[in-house]
């Protein structure tokens, strides 16, 4: 680590509701509304026949695993998070929706054991329990000392990007928006007097130019830039071509790093003109273990993201990919055949990109461009 480098750590989505509020310390109501699934401790139960039994209660820090180690080992100067639930105890099930995730607030430790310097809250899960649900969330996050972006009680908060102080200077400014691409509803928009999230209905140019705006007004000189975006299908190694244009007008309007997520398994990586562009991380923590249809994904591995970059100028330095595998409700390190198949899928689909995965012989993973 250089004196003159800033280090992130970003992930794909981070799920604490359902099934892992369950096994922690103070679980909620597990009462759902899902087609098939009407209590969230069956999803417990699909983790234990597929991995083994899930003690229980299980400590705050058990979802996040092997995960904390690394994080704490490396020097990360922020921390950035999609967390993809509701924090409440709200009974107001969002309707028209197949699956909505809550955790209740007494389980937040879990959240904040891993110390995320911003919260990305703009995403398709955020008012699953409606505006009270919203509002809980925030006052819960607040509470917690936990900043976030991508939602608020009006169209200002929600827009409003997270900032992050660096020590040797400038800040890191998150900004975070939501696509309806991603399954956000278009009525779960933040208004001038309604609570809500930030949301664009289209990577276009107009909705580029949009966010670059924002990105101006709130940018300083010595600043990184993040946008975070939930956007994009659940399957699939296609990037939409309107995808990649939304990412390059984005960086050539100064953003940093484009920190995309979604997606359940990770999805192509760029590097354009120096900088970053995630278009899907894949899911971190969630109760998904078990569930079956998209094998072939391996959606059970799990990438944290370090990525370096020039302190000042933002450029990109290195990316290390660091891979996990979900079982028995938690980050477990995985095995170096898995972390080789990861790698290789990793660096076929970016190729198009101009990017690879390079392997080392002692299995670490880290991305390649030119």
């Amino acid at each position: 680590m250089r004196d003159d480098e800033v280090t992130l750590f970003l992930c794909g989505d981070v799920m604490l509701g359902r099934g892992i509020d369950q096994i922690l310390p103070h679980p909620g109501d597990p009462t759902l509304r899902e087609p098939s699934v009407t209590d969230a401790r069956s999803y417990v139960t699909m983790a234990e026949r597929a991995n083994g039994p899930v003690p229980r209660p299980v400590d705050v820090a058990w979802p996040w695993g092997e995960a904390l180690e690394v994080l704490d080992s490396a020097a990360i100067d922020a921390r950035i998070i999609n967390v993809e639930n509701a924090v409440t105890r709200s009974d107001d099930f969002a309707p028209g929706k197949a699956v909505h995730y809550r955790m209740t607030p007494e389980n937040l430790p879990a959240l904040r054991v891993a110390r995320p310097d911003v919260c990305v809250l703009a995403n398709n899960h955020l008012l699953d329990f409606g505006h009270r649900g919203l509002e809980d969330t925030l006052r819960a996050l607040e509470g917690a000392g936990l900043p976030a972006a991508g939602a608020g009680r009006d169209r200002a908060e929600a827009w409003r990007p997270a900032t992050v102080p660096l020590a040797a200077g400038g800040r890191v400014v998150v900004l975070a928006v939501g696509m309806r691409s991603s399954g956000v509803p278009a009525d779960w928009a933040a208004g001038r007097a309604r609570p809500g999230v930030a949301l664009l209905p289209e990577a276009d140019t107009d909705h580029a130019d949009q966010v670059v705006r924002v990105v101006a007004e709130h940018k300083r000189p010595g600043d990184l830039v993040v946008v975070s975006i939930h956007w994009g299908s659940n399957w699939g190694y296609e990037v939409a071509r309107k995808q990649t244009r939304f990412a390059h007008a984005l960086v050539d309007g100064g953003v940093d790093v484009v920190h995309g997520h979604s997606s359940h398994h990770p999805r192509p990586i760029e590097v354009y003109r120096g900088r970053l562009v995630l278009y899907g991380c894949g899911d971190f923590v969630n109760d998904y273990e078990g569930i079956s249809g998209h094998e072939a994904y391996r959606d059970d591995l799990r990438i944290a993201y370090l990525v370096s970059l020039r302190l000042g100028n933002g450029e990109l330095t290195a990316v290390r990919l660091v891979p996990f595998q979900a079982r028995r409700m938690r980050l477990a390190n995985t095995t170096p055949q898995d972390i080789h198949w990861l790698g290789g899928v990793l660096d076929r689909v970016s190729r198009p990109f101009g990017t690879g995965v390079e392997q080392s012989p002692e299995g670490r993973l880290s991305l390649r461009w030119a």
